[in-house]
């Protein structure tokens, strides 16, 4: 009994490790994550897999209390609630698929809960997944670079874990050792603000001239790319003060917006030219529970943001196809998978963190976001509030 607790303690201590490190917001230390399968697979119980699989989620996701609590300006406490919530799917999943069969039966069910964590409806809480790792293991490889990194992942729950760790290792220091980080598309510019909660919140005329004031001082012809929420409320009256402010001027703008009814809202990425102005993306995935809440819907009631989550995996912004992501998609699998089998021409994120002072979760994103750029092989550009 002594020795399993040992065991126990002592795989619990790496897998909070690996996912503390792995996710400290720096991109090239999400290979540190490859740990967890090969922690669970040493695992002898069913509650040893468990353990394993909530000290390395709770560890990666160890911002989320404190952003809880600056988000709801409460105490501590309701975020650690939600904190153990969120990790029930991650645990689920990883507890019920673990065996102590030897033989293929291992990485084939451990592969199974790496695509029950990156697809809905567990997906929806697949933050930290190894499988982002693959955009610093393989930079360049696309669709084979994801191939290669989840067969790693599987052979990291057999014997021959030692081997797959040493090459896996070496491609690791030889990708470091080069690592550039993604280019922005040509003429596109992302700008981060630091205008705290008020962003999205202030949408009178003064907020709407200056962030158009931001706009006008970019370079003829660029495509400038404003945070999650900057221009608050969508109304056609803020469409016609952006569209006379650009006249003239040649410059794009992709900016974060709401667009509230009856129902609920959207949140959503607007196109602002003196062409036109128009809502270009629908958010697939708001966050659970602060702003997607289906069960209001089934005790019949309304509001809530609506989640659209297959729905426009690439927009079209000129001449380029580019695939958006909002805040909470950059830390989930499928949103960014969906978007890269359109071939996008770039990939957009932004997002308003605010209320993530005092955490590493804006960092986690933009590691998040850089990794998926770099495995695509594709240009990225990322706005924030903060």
């Amino acid at each position: 009994m002594r020795r399993e607790l040992f065991r126990t303690g002592f795989l619990v201590a790496l897998s909070t490790s690996a996912g503390w490190a792995g996710w400290s917001g720096h991109v090239l230390l999400l290979p540190v994550a490859i740990a967890l399968p090969a922690l669970w697979s040493l695992a002898r119980t069913r509650l040893q897999a468990a353990a394993v699989s909530a000290a390395y989620f709770l560890a990666a996701s160890r911002g989320l209390p404190q952003g809880v609590a600056n988000y709801y300006s409460s105490e501590i406490w309701a975020g650690l609630l939600l904190w153990l919530v969120a990790s029930s799917a991650f645990v689920t999943v990883h507890s019920v698929l673990w065996t102590d069969r030897k033989g293929w039966q291992k990485p084939l069910r451990y592969l199974i809960a790496c695509v029950a964590m990156a697809v809905p409806p567990f997906g929806i809480l697949g933050w930290a997944h190894p499988i982002t790792s693959a955009g610093v293991l393989f930079p360049g490889w696309r669709w084979w670079g994801l191939a290669a990194m989840a067969a790693g992942l599987g052979v990291m729950t057999t014997r021959l874990r030692p081997a797959a760790a040493l090459a896996m290792t070496g491609l690791w220091l030889w990708s470091a050792a080069q690592w550039t980080t993604p280019n922005l598309p040509a003429s596109w510019i992302g700008v981060d603000l630091e205008m705290g909660s008020s962003l999205g919140r202030d949408a009178g005329l003064h907020r709407q001239r200056s962030l158009i004031d931001i706009a006008l001082a970019q370079p003829r012809g660029t495509t400038v790319v404003l945070p999650e929420s900057a221009l608050g409320f969508w109304t056609p009256t803020v469409g016609r003060i952006w569209q006379r402010a650009l006249t003239d001027t040649d410059i794009t703008v992709i900016s974060g917006a709401a667009v509230i009814d009856s129902q609920g809202y959207d949140t959503v990425l607007v196109k602002l030219s003196a062409d036109g102005t128009g809502i270009r993306y629908r958010e697939r995935m708001p966050v659970p529970g602060s702003m997607w809440q289906p069960w209001r819907g089934w005790i019949g009631d309304q509001g809530g943001a609506r989640a659209h989550f297959f729905a426009n995996p690439v927009v079209d912004v000129g001449a380029q196809s580019v695939a958006p992501l909002i805040c909470y998609e950059q830390l989930l699998v499928w949103p960014v998978l969906q978007s890269a089998f359109y071939q996008p021409d770039a990939i957009v994120a932004v997002g308003n963190g605010w209320w993530t002072a005092g955490t590493s979760i804006i960092d986690i994103q933009r590691a998040s976001s850089e990794a998926w750029a770099r495995l695509f092989d594709l240009p990225l550009v990322i706005s924030f509030n903060t």
